[in-house]
């Protein structure tokens, strides 16, 4: 076979070398101007389905862009948003239902509650500063999900499956809406956890790779992003593994332009190669990341109102810096940004100090991420959300801790068109198993979904034969969740 053009021109000529043949230039602009339309279908996640039109929202969205709080470990909800005056009153008592419980005995909330806002919703005292957001806050109080063990729940909180290997929450969204930014990618994690299915949760299995989620920064490999995470940095040392530092940028194009054209002679022996085809996507996002994520990751100008507002600069704000990054990453254009909890919420003993911690850790973080949307206009149509991937039980474990309950808990939803101030659906009166307006996770994908104006029975991706969806073949919108 033929090779390319470009791909003989970087094999006959040295390299390194500094300037620029007009012959070289005239190959770079022809093939640069065919690369654009290329790299643009790829955003729009249709390069590796062949589809040359992006994918478009099925109606008007209420919210542009998600930010996901994960909260892992499983919060435990009868101490944080669902309050059970019943199991304060029986606590103490024998209780003979649910997983492990025979023997055990009914354990009250850890910390107090009280009502706030005009919406009057129960939340602990633990929480005093989302507390003030009461009113924005969506709480459903009758999640559940089908396993109670961490692994399994985490997975099918991001992908739907607890089974098979699915293409996560934000790569369905990147999927279906494309990138606002050429020079980001339009899905970010931030030091996500390595275990509990690690890469699975952000990843984009059978969809193209352009939709998979860039992970910046790891809770177990720290890198250049964690360091920004952590600390004030210039935005000049350079990325790593994206900079060779000893090239100027026009070398630098070439070297790129060079590892593409291998690719790209690859993929024409070879035919349709999904993952050549996002290894070409993933170095010419790299190259373009150069120029924007140092300065979008630089915490330096913001000022020091805003900085103090969300806990920067204090000891542990690992988390507030996260938070402040998420606010700047969606500004700048990024689809879906997740972040994980700095610590876990599973809290099988030593609950009251372990759940005052935690809250604590991600209280101010998240109320100052509402208060700085809510004032930039952003929070009308970005997507908050707080969950995890079960609850606890209502009665004790080890004397003072709680068990896994995943058939009922409780998650909220803030900005992006939902119905700020709703009290969705219901626990029993210990908060055991949801029974009024149940939501099952497939459930909450489909509403997050047409959130972003997207319909989870049309958003689909054949593959092996069959139409694979987020929600699998079940799913309801709750629709008196959304704004009117």
């Amino acid at each position: 076979m033929a090779m390319s053009p470009i791909l003989q021109s970087h094999l006959t000529q040295p390299f390194p070398r500094v300037g620029t043949t007009r012959r070289e230039m005239l190959v770079s602009l022809s093939s640069g101007i065919g690369w654009l339309a290329f790299a643009a279908l790829a955003q729009n996640g249709r390069a590796a389905t062949g589809q040359a039109e992006p994918l478009r929202a099925h109606f008007p969205a209420r919210a542009k862009r998600v930010i996901f709080l994960t909260m892992r470990g499983g919060p435990s909800h009868v101490d944080l948003f669902d309050y059970k005056p019943e199991l304060t009153r029986r606590n103490g008592e024998a209780v003979s239902q649910g997983r492990d419980a025979a023997g055990a005995k009914y354990f009250g909330p850890a910390h107090g509650f009280a009502q706030h806002g005009e919406s009057g919703h129960w939340i602990a005292d633990t929480y005093p500063l989302l507390a003030r957001h009461a009113d924005e806050l969506c709480i459903i109080n009758s999640m559940h999900t089908d396993l109670p063990n961490h692994a399994q729940a985490f997975g099918q909180m991001h992908t739907g499956s607890f089974q098979f290997v699915r293409p996560s929450l934000g790569a369905w969204t990147l999927y279906g809406l494309g990138s606002e930014n050429a020079n980001l990618p339009g899905f970010i994690t931030l030091n996500p956890p390595a275990d509990n299915g690690g890469a699975q949760n952000y990843g984009s299995a059978f969809l193209p790779a352009a939709c998979q989620g860039t992970r910046l920064g790891s809770s177990q490999l720290p890198d250049l992003y964690a360091a920004l995470l952590k600390k004030d940095v210039a935005p000049g040392p350079p990325l790593k593994n994206l900079i060779n530092e000893n090239l100027d940028r026009p070398e630098l194009r070439r070297q790129v332009d060079f590892i593409r054209a291998l690719n790209e002679h690859r993929l024409a022996q070879a035919g349709h190669q999904p993952e050549i085809e996002g290894a070409i996507e993933s170095f010419e996002l790299a190259f373009r990341m150069q120029a924007e994520v140092p300065e979008v990751l630089d915490l330096r100008g913001e000022s020091e109102t805003v900085r103090k507002l969300y806990g920067v600069g204090e000891p542990n704000d690992q988390f507030a810096r996260q938070c402040l990054l998420a606010r700047r990453l969606t500004e700048a254009g990024v689809r879906f940004v997740e972040i994980a909890s700095p610590t876990g919420w599973d809290h099988h003993h030593l609950l009251k100090d372990g759940l005052a911690k935690a809250c604590a850790a991600t209280d101010r973080p998240i109320a100052a991420l509402l208060t700085d949307l809510k004032a930039r206009g952003l929070l009308k149509d970005t997507l908050v959300v707080w969950a995890g991937e079960f609850g606890r039980t209502p009665y004790a474990q080890s004397g003072d801790g709680r068990d896994h309950n995943h058939r009922g808990y409780s998650i909220w939803m803030a900005g992006g068109g939902v119905r700020g101030g709703l009290r969705y659906g219901a626990t029993d009166e210990f908060g055991h198993r949801a029974v009024v307006d149940p939501m099952h996770i497939h459930d909450w994908h489909a509403t997050v979904l047409h959130l972003l104006g997207l319909d989870h029975k049309r958003l689909t991706f054949n593959y092996g034969g069959r139409d694979f969806r987020l929600t699998g073949t079940e799913g309801n919108v709750a629709l008196p969740t959304i704004a009117s």
